[in-house]
């Protein structure tokens, strides 16, 4: 999993309500270690900010399957979401919950 957090992402400018740090520990912590979670620099989707993707293991990916990339991951519920879809397999294994569809955005050309 690839967290942005860079100059819109993680931004108490324009998320002021949501608390970034313990967003990713929340995320640290509920998928370590079986699950990297690690940050990035600037992902090039900045309208989406708060953007979150999460890559297939590398059989799913062998397999075809493709990251999925979530915007404006700033609700509790999407991260419980998230939290419950990656170890179920996540992309190319586990069916993508239905409530976290309506996070999905498309990745920046080139990705």
């Amino acid at each position: 999993m690839t967290v942005c957090r860079d100059c819109c992402c993680g931004s108490r400018v324009k998320h002021p309500d949501v608390d970034h740090d313990a967003q990713l520990d929340l995320l640290r912590d509920a998928l370590a270690p079986q699950h990297q979670v690690r940050t990035s620099n600037c992902l090039d989707v900045c309208t989406q900010s708060n953007v979150i993707v999460v890559h297939p293991a590398p059989r799913a990916r062998r397999a075809g399957a493709r990251p999925v990339w979530f915007g404006l991951v700033v609700e509790s519920t999407v991260e419980a979401d998230l939290v419950a879809w990656v170890p179920a397999g996540g992309p190319g294994v586990a069916d993508l919950p239905a409530p976290l569809e309506l996070s999905v955005i498309s990745p920046p050309p080139g990705q």
